[in-house]
């Protein structure tokens, strides 16, 4: 029978690698990932109020306050009123914020492109499989 604490922790071990070298390729070697992760959430999903944008990335609202205000300091993002509850403030991504997003998401696909290139055929085509599998896995 198969030792699966053991495969789990190889698993772990080495997707844990594989995302820190990844989110080392950036655009701006200053942005934190927490900070990135905001940019990414409001490019992806729109302008978020402050609440919203704490509760999709976990954070508490202080917390994400100081993180919006460096990125508003920086251009990346902007608060704007909202048009149908003068009340709330919307955090919206600026064109310098996409840049950053699509720059460092070119780096990181052209690292892991180079990386995937010295490797045979068939670990290339493991790889994928793999990649089809924890995808399937975290999505259930």
């Amino acid at each position: 029978m198969p030792d699966l604490s053991s495969d789990a922790s190889e698993i772990r071990a080495a997707t844990f690698r594989l995302a820190r070298r990844l989110r080392q390729q950036r655009a701006v070697t200053t942005m934190s990932d927490g900070q990135f992760a905001v940019l990414v959430a409001l490019k992806l999903h729109g302008p978020h109020t402050l609440t919203a944008l704490a509760e999709r990335e976990g954070v508490t609202a202080p917390s994400m306050n100081r993180t919006v205000n460096c990125l508003e300091e920086e251009g990346y993002l902007t608060r704007e009123p909202d048009a149908d509850d003068r009340r709330k403030v919307n955090i919206a991504i600026t064109p310098t914020g996409l840049e950053v997003v699509e720059e460092t998401v070119h780096r990181r696909d052209e690292w892991l492109a180079r990386v995937l290139a010295d490797l045979p055929d068939g670990d290339r085509e493991t790889l994928r499989a793999a990649a089809k599998i924890i995808l399937k896995v975290i999505e259930r």
